[in-house]
């Protein structure tokens, strides 16, 4: 059997050549690719996500079934609970989410952005159920 080859190319995406989409994995956010997953042969993904509707429910208890991910914010806020801690990641924070590690975004600013790095591009994401209270959001 033949092992697969790496795909390692160069890639350069400047801000006008990937759209902004609201079809990712949350409704009320957009994502724009950054090009990473395609030269990368889906090892990882780079994408930037922003806020397009005001915090209602926020995303539910879940993890990811990734080896690697990071959040690294752009603009804005988000509150988020990791497990049983709240946390509030602003502009210039980078968070870890250690793989299997439960969480919940339950609100952010109307101006949030950041940038997501995970590997591998195809990650998923588990639907979980916890007792822990988390805060209301918001209303912008």
């Amino acid at each position: 059997m033949l092992d697969k080859p790496i795909v390692n190319t160069f890639s350069h995406v400047k801000p006008g050549d990937t759209p902004w989409v609201s079809d990712g994995l949350r409704s009320f956010f957009e994502y724009r690719d950054l090009g990473v997953a395609g030269a990368t042969g889906g090892r990882v993904i780079a994408q930037l996500a922003r806020a397009k509707e005001a915090p209602e429910k926020g995303t539910g208890w879940h993890r990811h079934t990734a080896d690697f991910h990071i959040v690294i914010m752009l603009k804005g806020w988000a509150k988020f609970m990791y497990e049983d801690k709240e946390h509030l990641v602003e502009a210039g924070d980078c968070v870890h989410q250690r793989p299997g590690i439960m969480h919940f975004l339950f609100d952010y600013s109307p101006d949030m952005e950041y940038l997501e790095v995970v590997g591998p591009a195809d990650f998923g994401t588990v639907e979980m159920t916890s007792d822990i209270p988390v805060p209301e959001p918001h209303s912008w």
